[in-house]
């Protein structure tokens, strides 16, 4: 077995990587003595809104995963209005480019059709159409971060 770092072989790193992607980690780092090797998983953990992580309950014994789908589940009797979600998994963009302004801002008039959004997946730049009449109550990611499928993205009232 050919060694590539170290004493750790390509095997071994293909068998951390399975685990990254099977327990859907963003990042494992193994430090031996000075020497340490960080391996990056494409799945990163959304942060949670400010409001919904006040309201959970102390997570040093609870399941990330529980947290995530209680958090979900508050965030859903909290929130009156329709959910938009991420159609496909990407990098979620408020303006057509950083020099221009936002598709849409808290506050705004929609109509089904608009282009709310632009999710860039596969360096590919989609424009994202409103489904619902209404006004944009919340947009609930920030500029430039991941978003996964179906996660709710903004609030339409």
């Amino acid at each position: 077995m050919e060694k590539i770092y170290g004493q750790i072989d390509l095997e071994t790193i293909e068998k951390l990587a399975d685990i990254i992607n099977r327990k859907e980690l963003s990042e494992l780092t193994i430090a031996n003595g000075e020497k340490s090797i960080t391996i990056k998983g494409r799945k990163c953990i959304p942060a949670m809104p400010v409001a919904v992580a006040a309201a959970a309950p102390s997570q040093a014994s609870v399941p990330v995963e529980s947290t995530l789908a209680a958090s979900e589940a508050s965030m859903a009797e909290e929130v009156s209005g329709k959910i938009v979600r991420s159609p496909i998994v990407g990098t979620f963009y408020s303006a057509p480019s950083p020099d221009k302004p936002p598709f849409v801002k808290t506050g705004d008039e929609v109509k089904k059709g608009d282009v709310i959004m632009i999710i860039e997946s596969m360096k590919l730049m989609n424009e994202i159409q409103s489904e619902f009449d209404g006004t944009v109550e919340q947009i609930l990611v920030s500029d430039g971060q991941a978003v996964e499928f179906d996660q709710p993205i903004m609030v339409i009232k």
